[in-house]
C-alpha cells in the first residue's frame, strides 16, 4: 500500500509528511493536554503544526488525572472567582465538542451539622449561578434517607443529609489520544517517541529543533516559526536548553490515586469530601465500571516520568475515605494505585504548602522567542492553547488568524449510549465492529473480566499511533489504571497482536513484555516509603 493510500494515522505516514516539510509555523514539545490543544488550535487555524513528544500521548500527568471536568469547587472556597468561571465555561465547551468522552456527574456532599448544610448548599448555588448558560444541573439539598439510598455505603453517623451538585467527568488519556486525531485531521503532524534533544538558534534568536525518532534512532532537524513549550512538569528542562541557568518556572506536587472495584462503593453518584486534614478536598468516583478514589498533594522536588506512591499517601487516602463509608476498605482491596505529578506555576510569593499554590495557568515568553506553557488543568486546556497562539500572534512571530476551537467537535464527537462497551470511541465504534465482522476472533476478551477486545488492540495500533504494550493497556484501553494484574495477565496477549500488526520479531515481543511486567508492579498494591523524585 503506497504512503498516500495509508489512513490519515499511519505513523510512517506522518513521518513523511514531516521529511517533506521544510519549515513549519508551529513546532509544539510535548504531547500532554496543553501540547495537543495547541495543535488542535494551530492546525485549524491554518498554521503548518508539528507536535513531537519524547514518550506517548498523555503519558505523564495528562493520564493520571481525577477524571474530573469542573470548575474546581475548592477554588471558589479560596476566593479564585475568576479561575472557577472560566473553567465552568471551558466544561461546558467541552462537553459539547466531546460529548463521548465528556459526560455530566452528581456529587453528593454529606452533611453531618446544619451548618455545614446552610455552608456547602450557599456555594453550589454560587457555582450553579458561575456556570451560566453552560450549567451541568442545579445543585440541591437531599434528606438523610436520599443521601443513603444514593450512597449504600454511606457513614450514617451524624449525617443530616448531603448537598447534590453536578459537574463533568471523562476519560483523560482517550481525550487526549482524540485530540491527537483532531490535530491529525486539521492538517498537523502529530507525533510520539520523538524527543527533542536540542534547540537550535539563529543568533540569539530560536530557529528550531533537533529531534531524536527513538524507534529508527534518526535524528531530524526541523526548522519553525514558532515554537511552544508544552511539556508539563519538564518545562524547566526545555527552558533551560533556551536559557541556561534561569531560574526555575515550576513547583511539582504529587497526587496520588486508588483504584478500587465497583463493590467496594456501588452507587452511580460520586463522594464529595469537603475537608481533609490537609485542608483539601477527596472524591470517589464512579469510572469505567470502578471507583477512583483521591487525590493527595504531595510537594516533590524532581520531575519524574513514573512517579510512585507513598506508603504515607495511600495511608491518607484510606483514613479519610474510612470516616465516610459504613464498611472499611484496607490495601487488600486496591485493585490498582497511580501517581501523577501537578506542573504548578510558581507563586511570586512563599507558599506553606502546593495546595495553596494557584492552578491558574502562565505563558512566558523569552528573548529567544520560545513560549512555554505552565500550569492550568485539563478542562482549560483550549483556552489554554488560544491564549497560547495569540501571544505568537502578538509578538509578530505568526501571521493573524482566529481561533475557531470553541465550536470545533473533536475526533469521535458523536456521542454513544453510555451503558454501550464501546461508547468512549464515539462515531469510531462502529469502525471497531467491523474488524470484529472482518475476523469474528477478534471480539475474543483480552481479560476475562473486563470489556475489552483484541479489535481494540488492532484498532490502537493502526489507528491511534500506539506503538507499544504499555500504549495499548495504560492510555488506549485503561486496564492498567484499573486493574494492575488484570493487565499484567492480558499483555502476552496484546504484545502478539502488537507484534503481528507492527511486524517485529520474537526479541521485540519478549522484551515489550518484560517492560510491560516491570511496570506494572508500580500499579498495583507495592507502595514505595520513599518516592524516587525525592532520592538523591
Amino acid at each position: 500500500m503506497s504512503l498516500s493510500a495509508q489512513p490519515p494515522f499511519n505513523r510512517l505516514s506522518l513521518l513523511q509528511k514531516l521529511e517533506n516539510q521544510t519549515v513549519w509555523d508551529v513546532l509544539v514539545i510535548g504531547g500532554g493536554a496543553t501540547g495537543l490543544g495547541i495543535a488542535v488550535d494551530a492546525a485549524s487555524r491554518g498554521y503548518s503544526t508539528l507536535l513531537l513528544e519524547r514518550a506517548d500521548f498523555a503519558k505523564g500527568t495528562s493520564s493520571r488525572s481525577t477524571k474530573l471536568v469542573h470548575g474546581g469547587v475548592r477554588y471558589l472556597a479560596q476566593g479564585n472567582i475568576p479561575l472557577v468561571y472560566g473553567a465552568l465555561k471551558e466544561r461546558g465547551i467541552l462537553l459539547q465538542n466531546a460529548p463521548h468522552v465528556v459526560s455530566k456527574q452528581a456529587f453528593i456532599i454529606p452533611c453531618f451539622s446544619w451548618s455545614d448544610r446552610i455552608k456547602y448548599l450557599t456555594g453550589l448555588k454560587l457555582y450553579d449561578a458561575l456556570s451560566g448558560r453552560w450549567s451541568f444541573g442545579k445543585s440541591r439539598w437531599l434528606n438523610k434517607a436520599a443521601v443513603v439510598q444514593q450512597l449504600p455505603k454511606i457513614n450514617t453517623k451524624g449525617l443530616q443529609g448531603g448537598v447534590l451538585y453536578f459537574d463533568g467527568q471523562f476519560d483523560d488519556a482517550r481525550l487526549a489520544i482524540n485530540l491527537a486525531q483532531t490535530a491529525i485531521e486539521q492538517g498537523a503532524v502529530v507525533l510520539n517517541y520523538m524527543e527533542v534533544r536540542s534547540l537550535v538558534k539563529r543568533g540569539d534568536q530560536l530557529a528550531g529543533v533537533l529531534a531524536l525518532e527513538k524507534e529508527s534512532g534518526r535524528e531530524y532537524k526541523i526548522q519553525a516559526k514558532a515554537i511552544f513549550n508544552a511539556t508539563g512538569v519538564f518545562a524547566d528542562a526545555i527552558h533551560q536548553m533556551d536559557t541556561a541557568g534561569s531560574s526555575a518556572l515550576l513547583k511539582q506536587s504529587q497526587g496520588v490515586h486508588l483504584v478500587f472495584s465497583k463493590t467496594v462503593f456501588p452507587a452511580t453518584n460520586a463522594l464529595m469530601i469537603p475537608k481533609t486534614r490537609d485542608g483539601r478536598v477527596l472524591f470517589a468516583i464512579p469510572w469505567h465500571n470502578q471507583v477512583v478514589v483521591g487525590t493527595t498533594d504531595t510537594p516533590v522536588s524532581k520531575a519524574s516520568a513514573e512517579p510512585a506512591a507513598l506508603d504515607e499517601e495511600v495511608d491518607f487516602i484510606f483514613e479519610t475515605l474510612n470516616a465516610y463509608l459504613n464498611t472499611p476498605v484496607g490495601k487488600k482491596n486496591i485493585q490498582a494505585v497511580f501517581a501523577g505529578l501537578r506542573p504548578l506555576a510558581l507563586p511570586q510569593k512563599e507558599v506553606v504548602s502546593t495546595k495553596e499554590v494557584s492552578r491558574d495557568h502562565k505563558i512566558i515568553s523569552s528573548k529567544s522567542g520560545l513560549i512555554t506553557i505552565i500550569g492550568g488543568k485539563w478542562t482549560t486546556y483550549r483556552k489554554m492553547a488560544e491564549e497560547a497562539l495569540d501571544t505568537a500572534i502578538k509578538k509578530g512571530v505568526l501571521q493573524p488568524k482566529a481561533c475557531v476551537t470553541k465550536n470545533l467537535p473533536v475526533h469521535g464527537s458523536i456521542p454513544e449510549n453510555r451503558s454501550q462497551q464501546l461508547a468512549v470511541y464515539g462515531s469510531d465504534a462502529k469502525e471497531i465492529v467491523n474488524i470484529w465482522h472482518a475476523n469474528p476472533e477478534h471480539e475474543k476478551r483480552i481479560h476475562p473480566n473486563y470489556p475489552y477486545t483484541e479489535a481494540e488492540v488492532i484498532w490502537a495500533v493502526r489507528n491511534e499511533l500506539a506503538c507499544t504494550v504499555e500504549d495499548v493497556l495504560a492510555r488506549r484501553l485503561r486496564l492498567l489504571f484499573l486493574d494492575g494484574n488484570a493487565a499484567r495477565a492480558a499483555a502476552p496477549r496484546v504484545a502478539e497482536i502488537l507484534r503481528s500488526e507492527r511486524n517485529k520479531d520474537a526479541i521485540w515481543e519478549q522484551n515489550q513484555l518484560d517492560d510491560f511486567r516491570q511496570l506494572a508492579t508500580r500499579y498495583t498494591i507495592q507502595t514505595h516509603p520513599t518516592a524516587p523524585s525525592l532520592q538523591s
